[in-house]
């Protein structure tokens, strides 16, 4: 059986609409992609870090909850679990600010077996943080000299814009290591000062990596595919929360990459038919996302998808 295993960090978000505390559920862009795989039924392991306290306590419950595997999560004795305070605006688009408390001596543990034909999801400032990128970047390789499928997504914020140069060497060695990189147009804004996908793709992207995907949110989204590019409109809906819309596109893709077979072996010959099967699955689960505070899809969502026969 293939299995997913995702690598990045793990927040408790509180969600504040109009001043006033609306919600609070365990967050972070990969951990959100991973419950929701787990939630569809997918073997499903998160490399992390928590606290030694009852936030973390709560988190690791919710993961198992959900199916997910917890045998690789660091959790730091003394310390306590991130916490993000996401400020909602009218769109449903969210202001951040995250309290950490993380010891010197971060990350450790053992590199999981991972097969042929796994998936890897990474990405966000933790697949770039110096502090952590000796360690992530030996499970990348670890992942990539296995076999498996690694799926990026940027997933950059304007809280780190300023080392955006000195990341330079990081993300290009992301881009090398990766088979899919994701990024929205916000990524693209914040990390090279304008949002031209195409230019992006042909002098950032493509030398390294052949497969790319802009989301664009309500404008849809692009994919990039060598000389090829394919364009697939959003669903219009009036979004409650877009925090997990993206994480969960993500998911979609790899759901789709399990669902409709398609491996190592098969990932270089991908054609408009593939692409569009891989895409109307990220659409599908960024926007039941982005129906409630939740972070993730809903149960009976998942449900369906578990007991779908369609390839």
């Amino acid at each position: 059986m293939r299995k997913v295993f995702g690598i990045g960090e793990t927040v408790y978000d509180i969600l504040f609409r109009n001043g006033k505390p609306v919600d609070a559920v365990p967050g972070g862009s990969v951990f959100n992609g991973l419950i929701s795989l787990g939630r569809c039924g997918v073997n499903s392991t998160f490399i992390t870090e928590i606290g030694d306290d009852e936030t973390g306590r709560m988190i690791l419950d919710f993961m198992r909850e959900n199916g997910i595997n917890d045998n690789f999560v660091s959790c730091y004795k003394g310390h306590k679990t991130a916490i993000s305070l996401a400020h909602l605006n009218d769109n449903g688009d969210a202001r951040y600010s995250f309290y950490k408390d993380y010891p010197n001596n971060r990350l450790d543990f053992a590199m999981p077996a991972i097969c042929q034909a796994d998936i890897v999801a990474f990405g966000a400032y933790f697949a770039l943080n110096p502090v952590l990128r000796p360690k992530v970047k030996g499970f990348l390789q670890h992942a990539s000299d296995s076999g498996a499928i690694l799926y990026y997504d940027l997933n950059f914020r304007e809280n780190h814009k300023q080392e955006a140069d000195s990341l330079k060497d990081t993300f290009h060695e992301n881009f090398a290591l990766a088979d899919i990189v994701r990024a929205s147009h916000e990524d693209l804004l914040i990390l090279y000062g304008h949002d031209d996908f195409r230019q992006i793709y042909r002098n950032e992207i493509r030398p390294y990596c052949t497969h790319f995907i802009c989301t664009r949110g309500s404008r849809g989204v692009f994919v990039l595919d060598g000389d090829n590019e394919y364009f697939y409109e959003s669903k219009p809906i009036t979004p409650v929360s877009t925090i997990g819309a993206g994480d969960n596109f993500n998911a979609g893709m790899i759901f789709g990459l399990m669902k409709c077979g398609i491996g190592p072996d098969n990932l270089e010959n991908l054609d408009k038919c593939d692409w569009d099967r891989l895409v109307r699955y990220g659409i599908d689960f960024g926007t039941e996302a982005c129906l409630s505070t939740s972070n993730y899809v809903g149960m009976d969502f998942a449900d369906k998808l578990k007991n779908s026969d369609e390839k």
